[in-house]
């Protein structure tokens, strides 16, 4: 039995900062548990190519249970396997959510959460390359820079959405997030900049930090009333990784419940089902929502990325840093409100200079483009359950997209305000015809249940409130916490990395006992 003094599960998006962070204090000794390997592959690190990484070993590659929003159909659900998780495979997109879901968060009970409570964090964790300023921060671990591609279809979609009287947007961390723009991204040199990269490569070099890779976590071992070690599958031999002072699962919004069951603690009646002695009954795996998005595709004679492997952008890129190869495809967007009374947007668009079809699996043989509506603000809540008592073994996985009248609304008015742009002169000058788009408004709801997918955003399943306390410790179970997107009260309105990372900056600060540092 191998002995550390904290032991994190997952060296995702959470799990990298949390190494870095905890082992700064050379006095403890720390130890990351990963299911996959080092992320070496270079479909990492070209911005460009992470779709190739969908559906590959590096890719947990799960699906969902018939959602029955959709008319019963299952939805692909990609995530990370290696280090950086999924800020290794997503799209770079660097949007931290509305100043209203913080203070919802907290005016809901959970204290030391409102927006005013994390900016710090937030501005910790930044070295973003326009500067310092009230809402950014500079020297921090984490890179970000704006996009170094700039494809004219990309502009096409700002200016149409500018055409179609929507206001221009350079900062959607800034004062407000209304408008339409480019999005400033998680890269470095237009290279990604993974949590990896940014957190976990530099602390290696610690010697109190240990990685054990390509190992699975079986669950957590409860002893009385604390968590004591994780059980861990590695090399076909299962060993148990001890904790002096905590277990910290940072595994994602999928698997950290899941493996919250498997150690018997969550629902009763579900665990007993399985034959898992409960330990503690837990509302763990409920209440998980998503971002449910529908892209519009269009054809183009504009050259789009599906020529951007060239010869040319490749020494573009290793010389200067930019071109088609630094595009993290969802180049710019924007955010709206679906009605007039709403004080903050619960629709959020993205647009890629390249088609993105049947959840970017579809294959890309010609020139065009997409963009589309998600629904930012859902109102409707899925569960992650347990299939098999095996931790081999995917949960059951449903979001419930669509399934409330507000969500249907919502991607509705989307659509709709997608169509409307669509019909602007910069778009209609690029347009050559549509390749996958509804025909007509009564068909609209119907398409966006047929062609519609997540936007690899899932949260809530073990929220802060119901299955965690503010300091992101398991109610009534000594020494374990979670801190990943798990413990979202609700999903925030916009990508969900920047706020992961966040959260793990904080769990950190309430793991040492201490508060964040003054923002630099």
């Amino acid at each position: 039995m191998s002995t550390y003094d904290y032991v994190i599960v997952g060296a995702g998006s959470a799990g990298c900062v949390l190494a870095a962070r905890l082992s700064e204090d050379p006095s403890v000794q720390v130890a990351v548990i990963e299911a996959g390997g080092p992320d070496t592959a270079q479909e990492i690190h070209v911005p460009v190519t992470f779709a190739q990484l969908f559906k590959s070993e590096l890719d947990w590659d799960l699906d969902s249970d018939p959602e029955p929003g959709l008319g019963g159909r299952r939805t692909y659900l990609p995530r990370g396997r290696t280090f950086g998780g999924s800020s290794s495979m997503n799209a770079m997109i660097y949007i931290r959510g509305n100043r209203a879901d913080y203070d919802s968060w907290a005016s809901a009970g959970a204290t030391g959460w409102s927006y005013a409570d994390v900016l710090p964090y937030f501005r910790r964790s930044e070295d973003n390359e326009r500067g310092e300023d009230e809402f950014h921060g500079v020297g921090g671990p984490l890179t970000v820079s704006d996009g170094r591609s700039g494809h004219p279809l990309a502009s096409a979609f700002v200016e149409a959405a500018e055409q179609a009287g929507y206001k221009a947007n350079d900062d959607f961390n800034g004062e407000t997030q209304f408008g339409v723009g480019r999005y400033q991204l998680t890269q470095r040199g237009g290279m990604r900049c993974s949590t990896a990269l940014a957190y976990l490569h530099p602390a290696l070099e610690c010697p109190n930090l240990t990685v054990l890779s390509s190992a699975r976590a079986h669950r957590v071992v409860i002893e009385g009333d604390r968590a004591t070690s994780v059980e861990v599958e590695r090399g076909g031999t299962v060993e148990v990784v001890r904790a002096e002072r905590e277990v910290i699962l940072s595994a994602g919004a999928y698997e950290s419940p899941k493996l919250l069951m498997l150690s018997g603690i969550g629902p009763a009646a579900a665990l007993s089902a399985f034959g898992i002695e409960v330990v503690r009954d837990l509302p763990v795996g409920q209440g998980m929502q998503d971002h449910y998005m529908a892209l519009l595709n269009f054809r183009t004679d504009v050259e789009s990325l599906i020529s951007a492997a060239s010869p040319e952008n490749a020494a573009l890129l290793q010389s200067e840093g930019r071109g088609a190869l630094t595009s993290n495809l969802a180049e710019v967007g924007g955010f709206f409100r679906s009605r007039d009374d709403l004080e903050a947007p619960d629709v959020q668009f993205h647009a890629a200079p390249v088609l993105f079809h049947q959840e970017g699996l579809g294959p890309v043989t010609e020139h065009g483009f997409a963009f589309g509506p998600c629904v930012l603000a859902p109102t409707s809540r899925g569960a992650v359950t347990l299939r098999s008592p095996r931790p081999d073994v995917a949960p059951r996985i449903v979001h419930n997209h669509l399934t409330t009248a507000e969500d249907r609304d919502c991607i509705v008015a989307g659509i709709r305000i997608a169509l409307e742009i669509a019909a602007q002169p910069a778009v209609a000058e690029v347009a050559t015809g549509t390749f996958d788009a509804p025909e007509s408004d009564a068909e609209i709801l119907a398409w966006a249940k047929r062609s519609g997918q997540t936007l690899y955003h899932p949260t809530s399943t073990c929220a802060i409130g119901a299955v965690v306390d503010p300091e992101l410790r398991v109610f009534d179970v000594a020494g374990l916490r979670v801190a990943d997107a798990s413990v979202f009260p609700t999903v925030p309105r916009g990508n969900t990395n920047a706020p992961t990372i966040m959260v793990a900056e904080k769990a950190a600060d309430l793991i040492r006992g201490s508060g964040a540092a003054a923002p630099r």
